[in-house]
């Protein structure tokens, strides 16, 4: 569950580390998203390698797709997805530019069979695979 003021990590290479949730979309009344959902995010930390050649900037505005949650989800086949210790357990995003595009070129995460539903083709060609 991510709302307002969350910190999420970035799960692509276009050069930011962690953004920070500012808007949850999908109606007014919204608090919480959850897999699959868009928010409004703010460049908070770019990577240390990436900060020259970055193709974003600290403090930047983007949409973003959230592809991990701290949340365990409960398919209908009764298996359970969550995030390992490996990982950190936290929340991922990947970041979006105003036309609905990736910015990255790579996502670094395998991403969840939910998202191919939603018609998410996009990113689902530049994941390293499927949860």
């Amino acid at each position: 569950m991510i709302q307002q003021e969350t910190i999420l990590q970035v799960a692509d290479n276009s050069g930011a580390k962690n953004v920070k949730c500012i808007k949850v979309l999908g109606g007014y009344k919204k608090k919480y998203a959850k897999l699959g959902d868009i928010i409004v995010v703010s460049v908070q930390e770019l990577r240390n390698k990436a900060k020259i050649t970055s193709k974003v900037k600290k403090g930047e505005i983007y949409k973003a797709l959230i592809i991990r949650t701290k949340k365990k989800i409960k398919k209908k086949d009764g298996t359970i997805l969550y995030s390992s210790k490996k990982v950190g357990n936290s929340n991922a995003v990947t970041l979006i530019n105003k036309k609905g595009n990736p910015i990255a070129t790579r996502i670094t995460e395998p991403i969840p069979l939910k998202l191919k539903k939603k018609q998410l083709i996009k990113f689902i060609n530049l994941s390293t695979g499927f949860l």
